[in-house]
This record gives structure tokens, sequence and C-alpha cells, in this order.
């Protein structure tokens, strides 16, 4: 600190609007009377929140500009990016909070840059919701152009993992839920995120999520249907492999819930779903995101009501992925009301999304001592037949496969369900094949089955396999008309729990 004495740096700071005389003054007299250092005088201001370390560095460089902006004072580097800074800043007496974000200077010459600078201060002055930071004003002088944003007390969902690790499968759920909240509110504006990753959502002290950084949003453009993605800047490439892959044209709002589906896979397992690499031709490789290793491979404790929404939200053909941040909302509420109802079943081994232990049996003596083996693939579905054949004492074991399902009656071994229904509604031939090959197996042609169908699959209606113990029922289906029909088709079975 050689280059200032005391009194020159003090007067260093007063000429850079840093504090006024009768702050100094006061930072000064704390010191007392009596000799002082420029160090001791810095230490001083620092307690008296009169100087940042920032503050300090620019001064020591000899810096005159970029302690304000505007009405704004910087005080703190809390994030650093490509494009762009964000700074802590105060204003006014108070010394209100804010977040300031600051185009880097060697972008503010470039038109495209600069633009997209401003249009994205000025969509997300339309934005306000819960869990997307707030953005307040936009200063658009081309020679110092900044927004001012809500400041965010926490970390980034990027630091968070990086911490823990990992999250618990609850709290992973809520963060996810909070995000898919504020896709949804933008949604409805007709703007979509275009840049989701996990240093684009903040989390605050009191535990909720909020997007940052529209950058690469884009109101949708339903003037070109036939669009397919495009690659203008290198944060966009992994969406425009996605979307290109896929075939649908850019900004299709499933392309958010794909990698917001990676970053609760992320949250989950403490590792990004998707090889890690800044290679672009390696990026623009759409293996990369077609060969995701399940979640349940990784973590094969997960409950399966967890997995499930990661399985639906990555999935890579977008009319089976989640439709919609909505839609991603009720999925996320519905995994948590399970969890909190401790249903903390697990994915098999094998890699299919199924309930590998057997259900024990409830109180009413309707089922007792029989066991059902559901195919069915949606989880909705296989919930609701589930719970309602408990209640009745039946035992349930739940399959997503209709291949492994079969493979489940080994001709060695005692069969493991005394009926077995197939759902073709999801599952289509697959559960007809399934199905008709339950028929001819010597193994399995006696063992009662039931093929649950639409009216509008004729073409399976037609080629199914029916007798005495092989029945159909059609979709929607009523849990009475299946409860009447196992009656039925079980009567005259003997019941392996009294024999």
């Amino acid at each position: 600190m050689s280059e200032f004495t005391p009194e020159s740096f003090a007067q260093r700071v007063l000429q850079l609007g840093l504090a006024d005389a009768r702050q100094i003054d006061a930072a000064r007299s704390e010191l007392g009377s009596g000799e002082i250092t420029t160090e001791d005088l810095i230490r001083s201001l620092h307690r008296h929140g009169l100087l940042t370390t920032l503050q300090l560095d620019k001064i020591m460089r000899g810096d005159s500009h970029g302690y304000f902006f505007g009405d704004y004072k910087i005080l703190y580097l809390i994030g650093a990016g490509t494009f762009a800074r964000v700074y802590r800043a105060a204003k006014g007496a108070e010394g209100e909070v804010f977040a300031l974000k600051v185009l880097r200077k060697r972008f503010r010459d470039e038109v495209a840059q600069l633009d997209q600078f401003l249009r994205e201060g000025r969509m997300g002055l339309r934005l306000r919701h819960p869990n997307i930071v707030s953005i307040y004003d936009v200063n658009a002088d081309v020679r110092n152009p900044f927004m001012v944003m809500e400041f965010v007390e926490g970390q980034t969902l990027r630091e968070l993992v990086q911490i823990r690790g990992k999250l618990e499968p609850k709290i992973a759920l809520k963060l996810i839920g909070d995000v898919a909240a504020g896709l949804a509110y933008a949604a409805t504006l007709g703007i979509s995120h275009r840049d989701m990753k996990m240093s684009n959502v903040l989390v605050s002290t009191e535990g909720r999520a909020k997007l940052v950084d529209f950058g690469l949003a884009a109101l949708a453009d339903r003037n070109n249907p036939d669009q397919l993605a495009d690659c203008p800047n290198a944060r966009a490439i992994d969406y425009a492999t996605l979307e290109r892959g896929t075939g649908v044209r850019k900004d299709d709002p499933r392309s958010d819930i794909y990698f917001a589906g990676c970053m609760l896979y992320n949250m989950l397992s403490g590792v990004s779903p998707l090889t890690e690499t800044r290679d672009r031709v390696a990026r623009l490789n759409v293996t990369r995101l077609q060969t995701i290793t399940p979640i349940h491979q990784v973590l094969p404790d997960i409950p399966a009501p967890v997995a499930h929404v990661v399985a639906k939200a990555i999935e890579f053909d977008p009319e089976k992925r989640i439709q919609s941040a909505e839609l991603l909302q009720a999925e996320v509420r519905k995994a948590l009301e399970r969890l909190e109802a401790g249903d903390y079943r697990r994915v098999s081994a094998d890699g299919e999304q199924e309930t590998p232990a057997v259900e024990e049996v409830a109180p009413s003596s309707e089922g007792e001592g029989r066991t059902v083996m559901l195919v069915e693939s949606k989880i909705e579905l296989q919930d609701a037949i589930r719970d309602q054949l408990k209640k009745r004492g039946y035992r349930v074991l739940v399959i997503s496969d209709p291949r492994r399902a079969i493979a489940r009656f080994d001709p060695i071994e005692d069969p493991p369900a005394d009926c077995v229904v197939f759902s073709a509604h999801e599952l289509g031939n697959a559960a007809l094949e399934a199905f008709n090959q339950f028929a001819t197996d010597e193994h399995t042609a006696d063992i009662p089955a039931i093929l649950l169908v639409d009216d509008k699959q004729q073409h399976i209606i037609g080629r199914a396999e029916m007798d005495n113990h092989r029945r159909m029922l059609r979709m929607p289906l009523k849990v009475r008309e299946l409860r009447v029909m196992l009656k039925t088709l079980l009567a005259n079975r003997p019941n392996r729990d009294l024999v």
C-alpha cells in the first residue's frame, strides 16, 4: 500500500464516491488519535461496510471507472460467464441490494450480442413469478449496458450439488417442481428458457429455486412451423442437437422439459446424465442424448415414483416425453405424494419399471391368498388398480414390460401369480403378443389372463386368443368389473395359501 498514505487513500475513496467525508471521518476516529497506517484505515473502512474487496482491488489497480452503474454502487462480483458478469450492488442511502448483470466490454461493439443481451432484459421485464429471478430495469446505453435484477441470497443449484454430492429425493423433487412452476408461467407468455442447466437455477437460503438467465429464450415462432433448430450460439448446441435429432422445430417447449429432467437426474445422482465435453462436434452428436444410463442403474435404491419422473422427462422421443412444464409439475406432485405416503418401491435390477415386492395382504378377504400380476406401463393406472385390489386382499405384482412378465413364469417353478392382467391400452401390440403367448406356452396355458383394451384398438381385439379362462375388458376400466371377473376366473382354482 506504499503508493497510498492514509490521507491520500481516504481522498481517493471520497473522489470515487464510495463514501462521504462524514463516513470516512467516523472510520478514522475509531482508530484513535495516534499514528495510523493505510492498512489500518482500509480495515476500518471494511468494518464499517464502506469498502469491499472488489473496490479495493480496483483502487489498487488505478481504475477510475466501474465502481457505479447508474445509481447502483458495485459491491462484489457474484458470477461471471462468457458474455456477462453479475455483481451485488447497492442503491441509495438505505443500501437496498440488487444484482446487476453487465455485458462484458468486448461484446458491446458486437451488434448480435448486444441485441441478445437487451432482448433478454426486455423479456425479463415481463416475467414476474416467485420461481423466476425478476428483472426490474434495463439500461440500453450501448456504452454501458446493464440490467437490474432481484438479488437472491443463496447459491446456484450447481454449487449446491457440488457441496452436498447429491440431494435427497424429496428435496430434488421440490426444487425441480419450483423450476417447472417457473417454466409453466413463462409458457403462458409464449416464452421458453432455451438454456436449462444447473448454473441457471438459484436456490435461496429458504430453499426456493428460481430460474435465471433467459438469454437464449425465444418467443414461440408459430409462423414458421417447419423451422428446425439452428445453432446461432454455442450455448444452444445441446438444444439444436436434441431438436434436429427428434425432428421438431426450434423452441419446442418439450426441449426445456428434457434438460430439466437432466437437472433432476444430476441432483439425485450427483453426476450429469450427459457426457461432459466442450468439443462442438461431440456435442452435435445426437447419440450423446440418446444413450443416457438409466438412473436406477446409477442409484439402485431410487424410489420408483422418482425414477418414473426422471425417465419420462428425459425420454428422447418427444411424443413419449412429459409434454409441458405444467404436466411436469403434476408428475412431481404425484411423486411427492407417493413418497409422503411411504411409497418407496424400487426399480428392478433388470431395468424394468416394476414393483418387485409383493404387496402385503389387506384386511378384506375377497382376494385372500391370491396374487394378481398387472402388466401396465402407466404408473397412474398401476397405482389405481393396485390400490383397489389391495383393499380387497389381493397381493399385486406390477410389471411394465410384457416380455418380463412372461419370463417370470418358469416351467419348473410355481407360477408367481394366479392371474395376469395385460393392459394393451398403453402397451398395444406388445401386450397382445404376450397375452396370446400366455395361451400357447404349455406351462401358462391354464393360468387365467385378462386383456384390457380400448374400443379403438380393433386390430388388437380381433387378434386376441380368447377362451373360458381368457377374457377381455374394455377401457376405461371400472375396477368393480375387474374384481367380478377375477372372482369368476379364480373360483374353481385352488388357493395356494390354503393348500
